[in-house]
């Protein structure tokens, strides 16, 4: 089929220029004295079309003979671009497999090629970028190998770099990142924080930013920026549910411990979240910190209420050694001076509600104990502690639990029923 049509399609062309050169009635007169010669029309347009693309093949001729240096000008540029490439390539393979010499070397190489050419257009973006990244690249090699002086010079020279007329702005906060990051790493909080405030404030609040703050607000101490860094890393689901938990846990943790005098401590648990206040661990500490300090111990109850209230929902809510913990709060709390007896009495029911609820529990027996001995109820208090120095596990509250047998004993006059009671509390 297709060689029909072009069967067709030559007949139809071989008809055409038969009709066009068979009638000819015009004719064309060139007179050049002495000689004059008649041409017809179709002859004259054939040699005006031949003509035109002469003259067009000469001049497209021309064109490209006067271009050849300029292109050879432009592939020399291009393979030197690409050679510099290759060269900054393999100073980030050679950084990636630890060959830090090898690195630092090559991207000097590419500095020193990129020299003449960044000359003369100083503003070009690709040519920042290029000088931009082997100044980085080179300054990366120097801090890994703790060349701190070269490390500098080619991070200045980076964001002197950075900084050129017509740069993306994305190269100085790269550069700024990475300093800051090597700040961090030379345990140089001040400096990581100080380049992290050079960022925009857009850049301040990217993640890769956060994080090098979180390290750096640790390392010096301000405990207060680091939770509020954790916090909007938290936000931006920078950490899952339980890393994040973990590390405001540690955080307010710390924040707590270093509180030095009660109202301190008392601003620190009010600007806590309410989820924060909520976790055991936290609670326990506050209000064993603010019980060291001398504090309320009223306020300290109230903190210790919700892991109370945990303690109560159920087993496995509190480990072994918090529920120890509790009962360590709890007791030194209720035993402090100036009690307001409205509050002592509430907590005494609370108490012995809870032991009368798991009467087999006996870290309750425990607290009931302790709670009646501190009141006077000497009878009850005698028998709950007993109950419980058999079954308790932790140490400390079963030597507690036999000390205070000991006391009761002396009070009552059985010295044989207080020498058993020491020696089991000696032993303990």
């Amino acid at each position: 089929m297709r060689a029909t049509l072009w069967l067709i399609g030559l007949f139809a062309a071989a008809v055409a220029l038969a009709l066009f050169a068979g009638g000819n009635p015009g004719t064309v007169t060139v007179f050049w004295p002495p000689h004059r010669i008649d041409l017809s029309v179709n002859l004259v347009l054939l040699l005006a079309l031949l003509l035109f693309a002469l003259l067009y093949g000469a001049l497209r001729t021309v064109a490209a003979l006067l271009e050849l240096p300029r292109q050879a000008r432009r592939w020399r540029v291009q393979q030197r671009e690409r050679a510099t490439n290759a060269l900054l390539l393999d100073a980030r393979v050679q950084f990636t497999a630890g060959r830090y010499l090898r690195a630092r070397k090559a991207a000097e190489s590419v500095l020193a090629r990129t020299q003449a050419a960044s000359a003369q257009r100083p503003d070009n973006p690709a040519l920042i970028g290029l000088r931009t990244l082997a100044n980085l690249t080179a300054a990366e090699s120097a801090h890994a190998l703790q060349d701190e002086s070269n490390r500098n010079r080619f991070l200045d020279a980076a964001l002197a770099t950075a900084t050129t007329p017509g740069a993306h702005a994305e190269l100085r906060e790269a550069v700024l990142l990475r300093a800051a990051q090597w700040a961090v790493s030379t345990q140089d909080p001040a400096g990581a924080l100080a380049r992290l405030a050079e960022l925009p404030t857009g850049a301040q609040r990217r993640t890769a930013a956060l994080r090098i703050k979180l390290k750096a607000a640790r390392q010096a101490g301000h405990i207060t920026d680091a939770m509020e860094t954790a916090r909007l890393l938290a936000k931006h689901r920078a950490f899952s549910a339980q890393a994040a938990a973990s590390l405001m846990r540690g955080l307010a943790g710390e924040q707590i411990a270093r509180a030095y005098d009660a109202p301190e401590l008392q601003a620190i648990w009010a600007a806590l979240s309410p989820t924060e206040r909520a976790m055991p661990e936290l609670a326990l500490r506050a209000a064993q910190r603010l019980l060291d300090l001398n504090g309320s111990a009223a306020l300290a109850r109230n903190w210790l209420t919700p892991v109370w209230e945990q303690a109560l929902a159920g087993p496995g809510t509190l480990t072994d050694a918090q529920q120890v913990r509790l009962a360590h709060a709890l007791e030194q709390a209720l035993a402090a001076d100036g009690e307001d007896a409205g509050a002592d009495t509430e907590w005494l029911a609370r108490i012995e509600s809870a032991q009368q609820a798991h009467p087999h529990d006996a870290t309750l027996q425990y607290l009931a104990g302790m709670a009646c001995l501190q009141r006077g109820l000497w009878g009850r208090a005698q028998l709950l502690l007993a109950q419980a120095a058999r079954t308790l596990d932790d140490a400390g509250l079963r030597r507690n639990a036999w000390r205070a047998q000991a006391r009761l004993a002396e009070e009552r006059g059985d010295e044989d029923a207080a020498a058993r009671a020491w020696r089991q509390a000696a032993q303990g």
